[in-house]
């Protein structure tokens, strides 16, 4: 029987994790129109950009502009993303970026010196420093993050023991610096898994952390991506990262098109949790006009799906 959580959290990534991964960079006005779309949307986290070496991500090289031009919305927060320390003093710095504190870890070592230039072990070591630095700064950890979760196409596939190990680890070590870990993250990042794989980790996750918050970080790479949300739902879980209109993925997952790794579409992941009757505070009309936005920007079809047939609200009503 299903558990479905009454009301979804669905964190937008698509700013950045969407036009990270475009050969092409895009001009910052037509990216601060997008996001001032998404702000009027009920989002209440958007991911703006990234603060990454330029060398490796040019696309994100204006994430700073980017925060001083955007038109905030209160009861929005305005969020980056860091893979260092350097990442993160230029963070704190920049104008009025809305911290998450976060873990990141990698059980694919190959992966973690692909997107973090440091191996598996020694990224452990980095998440030491990082919560010690998110301490005396005194901001409280968002959530941890375990990569790679299902499978990894450098490595193969990723053993469920192998994640729970890297979850322990983390929960681990807030428990030894006492601070709270609200959320843990499943991330599929090159889009491995399949909903029996969801259930099972989730299952397994909840046993070794029973009053956890469990969220999740889902690729659609190869179409399994919204099956996978329900899977999720179906467990209780109740906080998803999307990107708009399913744009998106990492440029360092070694996967041959550009747009192959997109996370989980916003739009078409609100429609389904209010076809389920689960709440999520978002405007769908307004996402759709987002996605399109979107999709103008990019100049090709992406892989939405709602934002190119409207939800089902207008024929219910008869219009």
């Amino acid at each position: 029987m299903s558990d479905f959580p009454k009301f979804v959290e669905i964190r937008e990534e698509g700013p950045r994790e969407g036009f990270q991964i475009e050969k092409k960079i895009y001009p910052i006005e037509q990216r601060i129109e997008l996001i001032n779309l998404l702000s009027d949307t009920g989002l209440k986290r958007i991911q703006v950009g990234s603060f990454v070496s330029p060398k490796y991500v040019p696309q994100m090289a204006d994430t700073g502009e980017l925060f001083e031009r955007i038109k905030r919305v209160d009861g929005v927060a305005y969020t980056a993303l860091w893979l260092n320390d350097k990442g993160f003093r230029k963070a704190m710095t920049a104008h009025n970026v809305d911290i998450d504190a976060r873990l990141l870890f990698y059980p694919s070592d190959t992966f973690s010196r692909q997107n973090n230039n440091a191996s598996s072990m020694e990224m452990r070591e980095k998440q030491r420093e990082w919560v010690r630095l998110y301490k005396a700064e005194n901001l409280p950890v968002d959530a941890a993050y375990v990569m790679t979760a299902f499978g990894c196409n450098f490595e193969g596939n990723i053993s469920q023991e192998r994640v729970l190990d890297d979850f322990r680890f983390l929960i681990d070590l807030c428990a030894e610096e006492n601070i709270d870990l609200p959320i843990l993250v499943i991330a599929d990042t090159m889009g491995w898994g399949n909903p029996e794989a969801v259930k099972r980790m989730i299952g397994a996750l909840r046993e070794l952390a029973p009053t956890a918050r469990i969220g999740m970080h889902i690729h659609d790479t190869r179409g399994m991506g919204i099956a996978n949300m329900y899977a999720a739902l179906s467990m209780g879980v109740d906080m998803f990262e999307s990107s708009i209109a399913g744009l998106g993925g990492c440029p360092f997952a070694g996967h041959g098109h550009a747009r192959a790794a997109g996370n989980v579409c916003t739009e078409d992941a609100v429609f389904m949790c209010h076809e389920l009757g689960i709440e999520t505070g978002i405007d769908l009309d307004k996402v759709i006009l987002a996605a399109q936005k979107t999709e103008e920007i990019i100049g090709a079809p992406l892989m939405g799906r709602v934002m190119h047939t409207g939800g089902l609200d207008k024929y219910r009503k008869g219009k």
